[in-house]
């Protein structure tokens, strides 16, 4: 995609790396950490790392279900031109390629385009979303990737979906002046998984 002279700094949306503290007015980050609950289990041959995230599907006599996405690769820049959230339950995305992805997200309630994140997830995160929380559907990168979700089944409305006036939409995108670290993370995460 190419930038035109029409789109400037307003409309582009910079990278930033996944961090459970900047998440948090979005959701949850999956991920192994020395600051989350962790004990020994299985006769001392496991650590688990507990209750990461809480699944919320209860409203309306809804279930846990446990699916699989097979997701398309991007490229960025990549426009932002659709959002969507789910009123009645939680939804996680945790990574099973290996591959770092894209996650963009906007605070619950009436949609505000002010309110957009994009962040570089690493292959060994997963996020859930809150109930209500918008985000774009899954973006991965390098090449084609299954994602393990675990969201709501049962009755009810459960998916609000959104196309973004023009003046709303957003070039994801890694800055050159200010992400450069984000780059390098996401070059040497590729040529790891090559490696191996």
């Amino acid at each position: 995609m190419h930038i035109t002279e029409r789109q400037n700094t307003h409309s582009m949306l910079k990278l930033q790396p996944l961090t459970s503290e900047a998440f948090a007015p979005y959701g949850d980050v999956l991920e192994v950490s020395d600051h989350r609950q962790h004990f020994p289990i299985n006769r001392g041959n496991t650590e688990r790392y507990h209750a990461l995230a809480r699944v919320d599907v209860t409203g309306q006599e809804g279930y846990p279900i446990i699916s699989i996405f097979r997701t398309q690769p991007v490229v960025l820049p990549f426009r932002i031109e659709c959002m969507e959230r789910h009123p009645l339950g939680s939804q996680s995305f945790t990574m099973l390629g290996g591959e770092p992805y894209l996650v963009v997200v906007a605070e619950p309630g009436e949609f505000r385009p002010q309110t957009l994140r994009g962040f570089l997830a690493q292959p060994h995160q997963g996020v859930n979303y809150h109930r209500g929380t918008w985000h774009h559907y899954c973006l991965c990168l390098n090449r084609a990737c299954d994602f393990l979700v675990v969201d709501r089944g049962g009755c009810g409305h459960n998916c609000d979906e959104i196309l973004l006036p023009a003046e709303q939409q957003r070039l994801l995108m890694l800055d050159a002046t200010d992400s450069n670290d984000l780059a390098t993370d996401l070059a040497q995460t590729s040529c790891t998984e090559l490696e191996d």
